[in-house]
């Protein structure tokens, strides 16, 4: 495992963007897969379903909670239950739990970075286009913020029609665009590539979902278009079904978390630093 590195992952030049490698004292190189290197930094701590002190049993159940308060406020007939104001605070909050995993998820990428790219041990501020994950994690990041300011602006009463265009819509468009390229870019990491067969592994499944979700937010943010002059919603019925799709794949993607985060890791590849690695 990558813990048993003591010289820590180092960058090999043409190394493929999905794979990490580690040189080991003895000068043999360990490649590993970037997503499970990452999720695989310390030996799992507690059980697959109980473990509060592991930062990946957070992420999961954070996600898990966030996507049920989003299937939630979409269900139908929530908003007349409960009112408007109450489904928009629902939908607020969810947006809440996806940033604080979303966050995690960043950390995660962050510390799992060769020490070469990041020298001074920094936790957040890091840039390292070179890293598929760093990009994933980032734009999760992101999508999840845009998120809080659509449902945050979206609970005020008597928006105008340009404002909430502007700041319910418009970000709302941002953070699904911003899901969807994270969630192409984590399906790319865990394939090796566009497309592959590995039902096998959680992983796949995980993003195989996640991928699901954020098209039908896609779709969701299309329909729920807000007319600047008129303030009317393009398609509420087929917004709120699509919100609701994306939201069970996100919440399915993130029960899988939890296995994965206790799956037993595979055989590393193993060479000697004079020959090629290959994946």
């Amino acid at each position: 495992m990558a813990g048993q590195d003591r010289s820590g992952p180092e960058p090999s030049i043409g190394a493929p963007a999905t794979f990490v490698d580690h040189v080991r004292p003895d000068g043999s190189v360990v490649r590993l897969e970037s997503r499970r290197h990452r999720k695989h930094q310390k030996p799992a701590a507690g059980s697959t379903w109980w473990a509060p002190l592991a930062r990946g049993w957070w992420i999961a159940i954070l996600f898990a909670i966030g996507s049920l308060l989003f299937a939630l406020g979409a269900i139908p007939g929530y908003a007349s239950v409960v009112g408007a104001r109450w489904d928009t605070v629902t939908y607020f909050i969810g947006s809440l739990f996806f940033t604080a995993p979303s966050f995690l998820s960043y950390r995660e990428a962050v510390d799992a970075s060769p020490r070469l790219l990041n020298p001074a041990h920094r936790r957040f501020f890091v840039y390292q286009p070179g890293r598929i994950d760093w990009w994933a994690t980032a734009l999760e990041f992101a999508g999840s913020l845009y998120f809080n300011v659509s449902c945050g602006v979206a609970m005020a009463a008597n928006l105008s029609a340009q404002v909430a265009h502007q700041h319910v819509w418009r970000p709302d468009a941002i953070g699904s665009a911003c899901f969807l390229a994270s969630s192409v870019l984590s399906w790319y990491e865990v394939c090796h590539g566009w497309a592959a067969w590995r039902p096998a592994y959680w992983a796949w499944w995980i993003t195989l979902l996640n991928l699901v979700g954020s098209i039908a937010f896609g779709i969701a943010a299309v329909a729920g278009y807000i007319n600047p002059v008129t303030g009317q919603v393009h398609n509420v019925g087929r917004a709120d079904t699509q919100t609701l799709i994306g939201a069970i794949c996100f919440l399915i993607g993130a029960i899988l978390l939890l296995p994965e985060r206790t799956e037993e890791t595979r055989s590393e590849v193993t060479t000697s630093t004079n020959d090629p690695v290959s994946p």
